[in-house]
């Protein structure tokens, strides 16, 4: 070689070689490659893959929109989409001619608030465009509901003050660094921080709390009290294992049979079973009484009551719209979200519509009657991406109707998966709410992500 990084065959000097590869003002084959007589050689150092004459284009940079890159409609070259005819934008996202409405366009930009592009932008054609007078890109989301704008420091003006990384608002510290913009430094190695929040069982904090500094700030589940069902040095303790479904109408533990240890429940005298829901003194084993309480269900008393000796009793007391021998009709499946029930056209059996002559639907909520054209009711039908019910459910009348054979698809363009909604006790919302869209939206009296949290008038 002529010198470092230049072969001997070539007739360039370094400096002639490295003038040729550089980027003007910026690094050698930007910062992405190797540097031989001239000509950048590209080498992959992180996800994607980099290409031109000076490794300056990145493939996956891009402008996305909604998950996709170009939004679906476009191609990405060197970091700039190219769209399709009758797309354009940054990501391709926004539709040359609009076939919506006011009306509907401003629907579909509409946040989980009903806030139209969140405050942040404004509503083109059902897509919302952010706002970014402050710098290309801090304001983005589908509803421009992400504002890096809150990552960066106001003293040094860097994000996340250059020791962590900024997502939708949010600071991620790097290992060694905390606070809301990571500018408190940690006192102790991120060896030692590791191995202070590491629980019994292998994970940091027990994966129910965020580690700080050697420190477990455990994810409180109860709203109300100052301690909650989940502590412990490393989160190891949760106290929702001691509960049982109808436990969760009171402040008992271990079926108030028992006192709850870290989790596992030490039974009284004459009590049994892993949450001392079992009296000794019945004739049948803990199984049997088990099996006689679940009946077709997997869960005990279908997940909404009391198992006692092979008897269920249903939950919450005096609430007749949760009956059955294994407590497996629930009427309030029925209520809409306004409390109506089956919409007014039908009448409720064990958690079932039976709709009235010219109504159907789950809820009862579809008139067989329209007085539509088939042109009109498809342009309601179609979601943002310009697919039918998102293509998993047929069109009535305007509106979704979401395929039966996947129980799990809802929304007003079937566009919701309610397999996405918490669960707890194994049922979707506890069986105490409606799933709504990935949300659950919890009846009276219940509350948490998952409405496993009783907030209503204690029962005797």
């Amino acid at each position: 070689r002529n010198g470092v990084g230049t072969p001997s065959w070539c007739r360039l000097s370094q400096a002639e070689s490295e003038l040729r590869c550089r980027v003007p003002g910026g690094k050698l084959c930007s910062g992405r490659g190797t540097c031989d007589c001239g000509a950048c050689i590209c080498q992959v150092t992180e996800a994607g893959k980099y290409y031109g004459p000076l490794c300056e284009c990145h493939d996956w940079v891009c402008e996305s929109y909604d998950g996709k890159t170009c939004a679906g409609h476009g191609k990405c070259d060197c970091g700039k989409c190219k769209c399709d005819d009758g797309w354009y934008g940054e990501a391709c996202q926004y539709p040359t001619t609009c076939n919506l409405t006011r009306k509907k366009s401003n629907e579909m930009c509409k946040n989980s608030q009903d806030i139209i592009c969140s405050g942040a932008g404004t509503c083109q054609c059902g897509r919302c465009k952010c706002g970014n007078s402050e710098g290309p890109g801090l304001v983005y989301g589908k509803f421009c509901e992400c504002d890096d704008r809150e990552c960066i420091d106001d003293e040094t003006e860097e994000v996340c003050t250059g020791h962590g990384k900024c997502y939708c608002g949010n600071c991620y510290c790097e290992a060694g660094w905390h606070g809301d913009k990571c500018e408190f430094q940690c006192d102790i190695t991120p060896w030692e921080i590791k191995k202070r929040c590491t629980s019994p069982d292998g994970k940091i904090c027990s994966n129910r709390g965020t580690c700080v500094c050697g420190e477990c700030t455990c994810h409180d589940v109860d709203p109300t009290g100052d301690w909650g069902d989940i502590h412990g040095d490393t989160c190891e303790c949760d106290e929702r294992n001691c509960k049982a479904v109808y436990d969760r109408y009171s402040d008992d533990f271990c079926s108030g049979h028992g006192q709850c240890n870290c989790g596992r429940c030490d039974c009284k005298e004459g009590w049994t079973g892993k949450k001392c829901e079992h009296p000794r003194s019945c004739p049948l084993s803990v199984e049997e009484s088990a099996k006689k309480c679940q009946g077709n269900s997997n869960l005990l008393c279908s997940g909404r009551g009391k198992c006692e000796c092979g008897h269920c009793t249903c939950f919450p007391p005096g609430d007749s719209r949760v009956h059955g021998k294994n407590c497996e009709c629930d009427d309030r499946q029925c209520e809409n979200v306004d409390g109506s029930v089956c919409g007014g056209h039908g009448v409720c059996s064990c958690g079932r519509c039976f709709c009235e002559d010219g109504w159907f639907g789950k809820l009862c909520q579809h008139s067989r009657k329209c007085n539509m054209t088939e042109e009109e009711s498809r342009n309601l039908c179609e979601s943002s991406d310009g697919v039918l019910c998102s293509g998993k459910g047929s069109c009535h009348c305007g509106g979704c109707i979401c395929s039966p054979q996947e129980w799990y698809i809802s929304g007003d363009f079937c566009e919701c998966d309610d397999r996405d909604c918490d669960k707890h006790d194994g049922l979707i919302c506890t069986g105490n709410g409606v799933c709504s869209c990935g949300n659950c939206e919890c009846w009276e009296g219940w509350n948490g992500n998952a409405c496993e949290i009783w907030l209503g008038t204690e029962y005797p």
